[in-house]
């Protein structure tokens, strides 16, 4: 199962331990892929995050999250080796929270599962593809909600 190391949470947004995990062991019960390496979950601002964006994937405009894997196979990793990042905007976090009907904690549990999913090779270009991925994330959506 993933281990994850939390940069600059902010203050005021409060993650639950137990939840995250809940994602992370559901992600490991549903995936069949190697997952015991760690995962850093990064917030930034919006001026950050479209700098990433436009440099990334050559989108000059800011996003929700963006998932970042350093390797193509995580089966020699170590439980302790950072094999990817997720980056979450906390403008957008607030923004879509309320658009959404949810609680910021809410959106960014929402966010962490579709990163996590993208950092394990489920991606959304193509309907089967997020036909595919949508069904992945109610599964672990499903036991926090």
């Amino acid at each position: 199962m993933f281990k994850y190391k939390f940069i600059n949470k902010p203050k005021d947004l409060k993650l639950k331990k137990e939840i995250i995990e809940l994602i992370f062991k559901s992600v490991s019960e549903n995936i069949n892929k190697s997952q015991n390496w760690t995962v850093n979950i990064v917030f930034v601002d919006d001026k950050q995050m479209q700098e990433l964006n436009k440099n990334y994937r050559n989108i000059d405009t800011t996003t929700d999250v963006l998932s970042f894997h350093y390797f193509e196979d995580f089966s020699s990793l170590k439980q302790k080796e950072i094999a990817g990042e997720i980056i979450l905007s906390q403008n957008k976090i607030i923004s879509q929270s309320k658009e959404y009907w949810l609680t910021e904690e809410q959106e960014t549990y929402k966010l962490i599962t579709h990163s996590i999913l993208h950092i394990l090779g489920f991606d959304h270009e193509t309907d089967e593809d997020y036909a595919e991925m949508s069904e992945e994330e109610e599964k672990v959506l499903r036991v926090i909600y």
